[in-house]
């Protein structure tokens, strides 16, 4: 007699009350590279999918971000969606505080899923106009 043999094969029969399998993240919106100007609003998306449901957590630049369930005073906002949505993009003369290298990581007990990374770029005030002959 195999216990788990028995549970393997009740878990297929017709009718069984055990609960749709769990699975492991994936990530099915990753964020896009986005150049936004100073002050803006801008958002990253990322959208995962898991069972069941995973957390999702932003890092920049290898760093975890904080978002506004760290600071309620973060400019970083966590969507439910998963999505990393600034109020607006901070950019001073001694810090770059949201320019960087983005990516979400989705998390359950199975295991995670990484995103593929976004650049987030502040537009410069100053452009290059070369005169074309």
């Amino acid at each position: 007699w195999r216990p788990y043999l028995t549970f393997a094969l009740y878990s297929f029969l017709p009718g069984s009350r055990l609960r749709q399998e769990d699975f492991p993240p994936r990530i099915v919106e990753h964020p896009s590279d986005l150049i936004v100007s100073k002050g803006e609003p801008a958002t990253l998306n990322c959208k995962a999918e898991g069972r069941p449901p995973p957390t999702v957590e932003w890092y920049k630049d290898g760093e975890r971000v904080e978002t506004d369930r760290d600071n309620p005073r973060s400019h970083r906002m966590l969507l439910p969606s998963g999505s990393l949505f600034f109020l607006r993009i901070i950019h001073g003369r001694r810090s770059k505080p949201d320019d960087g290298s983005y990516v979400c990581v989705a998390r359950n007990y199975l295991g995670q899923a990484i995103s593929h990374n976004a650049s987030l770029e502040v537009a410069s005030k100053f452009y290059i106009v070369r005169d074309v002959v």
